[in-house]
């Protein structure tokens, strides 16, 4: 196999996550803060704080996936 070939299956592999990183980041926040809410009924502060704990770990995640791709 080319090795062109080899390095851009490489980075689409790697892009391909990130869609999922961010998803996944971002429902986990959301999910957190909610149980919180309902746990001890403090309707929306926590789902809204921790949702923007997701967001900001998602940019995250885009950052450091950007960056490995960068390498490759």
């Amino acid at each position: 196999m080319d090795e062109d070939l080899k390095k851009a299956i490489k980075t689409l592999g790697s892009l391909s996550s990130i869609g999922f990183a961010m998803a996944l980041s971002i429902a986990i926040g959301a999910l957190v803060g909610y149980y919180i809410d309902k746990r001890f009924n403090t309707q929306p502060w926590f789902s809204l704080i921790f949702l923007g704990f997701g967001i900001a770990a998602a940019f995250r995640n885009l950052y450091i996936l950007y960056k490995r791709a960068k390498k490759l």
